[in-house]
């Protein structure tokens, strides 16, 4: 199985307002970059769009490490929430309804076509991969002033 490498950043200008995500996947030293953005979202949205991007960009099963500065993302996936959220009509409890549920959705239809590990990074600390991340998304965002 192709071990590939995808890292992953949203931002957003206002919560809601303008965002964009940005990707980068590594196979064997090639890297591909992918971004994108909206006119009206979420930074929660952006991060889940951009894992979203990246696992869909992949043409067969893969074992993927997933680099994240997402805790919302992480969490909810390391401590179950999503599945939870999911196996309960997308309720977070029985007031609550769990938040962007479409996205959920297909992140969790993506983790059973490929192993995936998750590792969360420290957003803004100097990785590289995230900085650059972070640098498109905020491009993509910006494009909807």
């Amino acid at each position: 199985m192709k071990q590939v490498e995808i890292f992953t950043d949203g931002a957003c200008s206002g919560n809601p307002g303008p965002g964009g995500y940005g990707t980068i996947l590594r196979y064997k030293g090639i890297e591909k970059e992918l971004s994108g953005g909206e006119r009206e979202t979420t930074n929660n949205r952006m991060e889940l769009t951009a894992v979203i991007k990246g696992l869909e960009a992949l043409k067969e099963k893969c074992e993927v490490t997933l680099y994240s500065d997402s805790k919302y993302f992480i969490d909810a996936i390391e401590k179950g929430w999503a599945y939870r959220w999911k196996e309960n009509g997308w309720m977070r409890n029985k007031k609550e309804k769990a938040l962007n549920p479409d996205l959920w959705e297909r992140v969790l239809e993506l983790f059973e076509l490929h192993d995936v590990k998750l590792v969360w990074v420290k957003g803004h600390a100097g990785h590289p991969e995230n900085e650059r991340c972070d640098r498109l998304a905020v491009m993509e965002s910006q494009k909807f002033k």
